[in-house]
């Protein structure tokens, strides 16, 4: 398995809040007890809307389990997590995918695609050039991350170019609405924040922009036993064929699990393609879903996150997503 150069720092902590999902969850840490799942998740509704409708619907007591959730603001700190054995499962957005490439954890399901990803300004800064020698948040090996590494190189630039601050989501908002920095590279629904208070806020550059399509996951740590992953898998799998066929309720129960309005849930839903359980496992057989990957693995190396890109089957468990589903 490929190492990590670790250039990305993953012992800041990050805020945690811990949010009970009314499962009867146990106490304990993560893997002692095969009927309990400890499962990270961002609070936005790529992160939580599965979550959500497992609960309403029962579907982890129809695989035996139970469940306990915790927020957190972002991928590389449940990865962390994961590690230490805090959690079972975790979340994850595309920028944070290098950290299961370097064998941190296993990609257990693919959950949606994004273009929620951007690199705003202040008013007035419209490109890339115009961010040179100004100072640039970002939550460091995140999607936000990504999307500004991404720019940079489609610029000519390097982050030698701006002067980088890392910085938690939260920070980031913060520091933006506050003038402390000129840009950043962050995420919807953080950005709706922003633009409340910055109105003539500048997107310079998108994922959606680009062409590509960037995965979100759900993540096992490497410890967890085969036969937990099957059933949790079972659990996504029925929650995500839920979620696609209900759009409306779906946003209705991530809303009140996020204590948002519906509004702004829906508004984060926007950025998100969600697909049936039928077409990811149609996209995992058919190579497709590995080729978005590797296409991912490519920018980690050249953004000098992972040493080489490993083939997906190292780090996606797409075979037992099959059989879960042939199941």
């Amino acid at each position: 398995m490929p190492g990590s150069r670790t250039r990305r720092t993953l012992t800041a902590l990050f805020s945690v809040t811990v949010f009970s999902l009314g499962l009867n969850a146990c106490s304990g840490s993560a893997g002692q007890d095969d009927d309990t799942v400890n499962f990270g998740y961002i609070g936005d509704y790529n992160g939580a809307s599965l979550l959500a409708i497992a609960q309403e619907q029962g579907l982890w007591k129809k695989q035996g389990l139970t469940a306990k959730a915790k927020v957190f603001n972002n991928g590389p700190v449940q990865v962390q997590a994961l590690g230490s054995g805090d959690l079972d499962y975790g979340y994850i957005g595309p920028g944070a995918m290098w950290l299961p490439a370097s064998g941190k954890a296993k990609v257990v399901s693919v959950n949606t695609f994004t273009f929620a990803d951007r690199v705003i300004g202040q008013p007035g800064i419209e490109t890339m050039k115009d961010l040179k020698g100004k100072r640039v948040g970002v939550p460091e090996g995140t999607s936000g991350d990504m999307i500004l590494n991404m720019a940079l190189e489609k610029a000519g630039m390097t982050t030698k170019d701006i002067k980088k601050v890392a910085m938690d989501p939260s920070t980031v908002v913060s520091s933006f609405t506050s003038g402390k920095i000129d840009g950043a590279g962050i995420f919807y629904p953080s950005i709706d924040t922003i633009k409340e208070k910055v109105p003539g806020m500048e997107e310079v550059a998108s994922t959606k922009d680009t062409g590509d399509r960037f995965p979100t996951a759900f993540v096992a740590g490497t410890k967890v036993p085969e036969e937990k992953n099957r059933k949790v898998v079972k659990v996504l799998q029925q929650a995500n064929d839920w979620r696609k066929k209900h759009p409306e309720e779906s946003v209705a129960l991530s809303a009140k699990m996020l204590n948002v309005s519906k509004a702004q849930a829906k508004a984060d839903a926007s950025h998100v393609e969600t697909l049936s359980t039928d077409d990811l496992a149609a996209k995992t057989k058919s190579g497709e879903m590995d080729r978005w990957l590797k296409k991912l693995g490519d920018f980690f190396v050249r953004n000098q996150q992972l040493d080489e890109n490993p083939d997906p089957s190292d780090y996606y468990t797409s075979d037992l997503y099959r059989e879960v589903h042939s199941g």
